[in-house]
């Protein structure tokens, strides 16, 4: 074989492209070392979640690791500590708690801290949204179009497959404790009770029930009326969770339309008032349904049972959960354009 001098520098060539991709190989890792490591490894540190004012009057101990032993969430620190405003990742706004004006607002924002708007009023009873434009980069309501989605409750699944149903005492009981005459509400219970006997209890009626007393009441009803203080996409309270679907009677439901309501829960396990051409029709509907009939609605028990959210927690816990898919760096312009939508 003839020794070639091109031979030799081939040889060279290769082992010195060798060295140079194994030196970039190990750079990329020194560079950025958490790197195809996993989704969880950018965050190594426990998301830290300041809330800067709890949203209840009643603010729980958080100082534990909560959100792991409550709700099985892994890597999340809520703290209510605002000298920790400098390490927090997220600082969480109830705006029951807010005032117009920037007062009560951190002075400063961290580069890439993420402030959150939280809310479960709806749009008619939320003021002065104005004052925070280009604030907040995420939204936490009831709406299902935000950042973090807070239902008051939802069906979960459940393969019990058995119903059950209270006896019953009475046709329809309401809760009500805050009534107005100029509300939706209260123009359709004043002409549905032209036709039907309605049992009301709640600080209205000077029937106030304690905490303990309210579903063992409401449960000896055959319906319940379900209506909402004001007409919102995705407002649907605990008046449908709590005093219906867990208290064990039928919900008579005053709201967003139909369709709505059927995103939530099954078509079949509610009555709309818009369902009928008139209240006095609804009222008939209601007196002479026979017992097949009213079984029906209680069919989703068969599938589901009933999940309240009331722990704040277990609400801002779940930001850590979506954290990894929200949008960094977004701010609404217009908050409440984006609420009266």
């Amino acid at each position: 074989l003839r020794w070639s001098p091109w031979g030799r520098l081939g040889v060279k060539t290769l082992v010195t492209a060798g060295v140079f991709v194994t030196i970039l190989w190990n750079l990329r890792f020194f560079l950025n070392p958490f790197k195809g490591s996993g989704e969880d490894s950018k965050h190594r540190e426990p998301l830290v979640i300041l809330v800067w004012e709890w949203p209840s009057k009643q603010v729980p101990n958080v100082s534990r690791d909560v959100c792991h032993e409550l709700y099985s969430i892994t890597g999340c620190q809520l703290t209510t500590e605002r000298q920790l405003l400098h390490q927090a990742d997220v600082v969480v706004f109830p705006h029951s708690r807010l005032q117009p004006g920037q007062g009560k607002l951190p002075k400063e924002r961290l580069p890439g801290q993420n402030w959150v708007w939280v809310s479960l009023e709806s749009p008619s009873n939320t003021r002065a949204l104005a004052a925070w434009n280009q604030t907040f980069n995420w939204v936490m309501t009831y709406r299902q179009d935000s950042d973090i989605f807070i239902p008051y409750g939802k069906l979960v699944p459940n393969q019990s497959a058995t119903v059950n149903i209270p006896a019953k005492t009475n046709l329809v009981s309401w809760v009500i404790s805050n009534y107005h005459r100029t509300q939706k509400r209260a123009e359709v219970y004043k002409n549905l009770s032209r036709y039907l006997h309605v049992n009301i209890y709640g600080k209205a009626n000077n029937k106030p029930l304690c905490k303990d007393c309210l579903l063992p009441t409401i449960s000896k009803s055959k319906f319940y009326l379900a209506f909402e203080n004001s007409i919102h996409r995705d407002y649907i309270t605990e008046k449908l969770w709590r005093n219906s679907l867990l208290a064990g009677t039928v919900p008579v439901v005053l709201g967003p339309p139909r369709a709505n309501y059927e995103q939530f829960v099954p078509a079949d396990s509610f009555i709309h008032v818009n369902d009928f051409g008139s209240l006095e029709e609804l009222a008939t509907f209601l007196k002479t349904m026979n017992s097949s009939r009213y079984q029906q609605f209680f069919a989703w028990q068969r599938r589901f049972s009933v999940k309240l959210y009331s722990d704040w927690r277990e609400r801002i816990c779940a930001i850590c959960t979506a954290y990894p898919h929200l949008p960094h760096g977004h701010l609404y312009p217009d908050l409440q354009s984006w609420f009266n939508s």
